[in-house]
């Protein structure tokens, strides 16, 4: 569609390469992009650091269950509803000016938990007897994270970032709430769509070279981190 002289006919001819030269001629979209991008890395790191400590504390637990339950809990709960909600309470009770950081908190209730349960997943997965041995023979709570869990957690740490930073990226429902007068990729797009008919096309070429940038990163990202070398 983003190649097609009439993308909304749903016919794929003919050709054309002008919704890619009105996208280039378009400046508008810059910030919102350049948001998207801050606040992904953003609540992508964020994600990891916080997922990475719970998950240690929920491992050592006697009764892990409840507090999971509680750490899952925005995923049972509709976006609109956690949205409207969040927005009730920080700009009609605490009577905050909504912004970068009301985005940032709407991405991060919806992308924790899934960061949570991957590494969680790998945690519970790893000999832990490894931990242990090396407490055995002297090694500091620190000398045994970084050398031992860290890189058997790092598959699940990474993974955890990544999609943090896909579904933050790709966030619409919580940031129409709290958006205050930022501008996401996912606004901007849906406010075209919705009230610029017009400049429809310029969404498809848009998505096209987001997709033609990112797919490649990512297959690079886990190569980098999954491939194994022969031996």
């Amino acid at each position: 569609m983003s190649i097609s002289a009439e993308p909304l006919s749903g016919r794929p001819y003919p050709l054309t390469f002008n919704h890619y030269e009105l996208l280039f001629a378009n400046t508008n979209w810059h910030a919102p992009f350049l948001n998207s991008v801050l606040l992904g890395t953003a609540v992508s790191v964020a994600c990891m650091i916080c997922g990475t400590f719970v998950a240690r504390s929920i491992v050592a637990l006697a009764r892990p269950g409840p507090v999971v339950m509680m750490a899952v809990l925005p995923l049972f709960v509709p976006g609109l509803t956690i949205g409207a909600a969040l927005f009730v309470l920080l700009r009609t009770v605490l009577d905050l000016r909504l912004g970068f950081w009301s985005l940032f908190i709407a991405h991060m209730v919806w992308a924790f938990p899934f960061a949570l349960l991957l590494i969680l997943i790998v945690m519970l997965r790893f000999d832990r007897r490894l931990i242990q041995a090396a407490e055995d023979l002297g090694a500091k709570p620190f000398r045994r994270f970084m050398d031992i869990e860290l890189p058997l957690l790092m598959p699940g740490i990474s993974g955890a970032g990544i999609f943090s930073f896909l579904l933050s990226f790709n966030e619409l429902l919580r940031s129409t709430f709290l958006r205050g007068t930022e501008t996401t990729m996912p606004i901007y797009n849906w406010a075209m769509a919705s009230a610029q008919q017009s400049q429809v096309p310029i969404v498809f070429s848009l998505s096209t070279l987001i997709l033609l940038v990112t797919l490649p990163t990512m297959a690079a990202i886990f190569i980098f981190l999954f491939a194994r070398p022969k031996s």
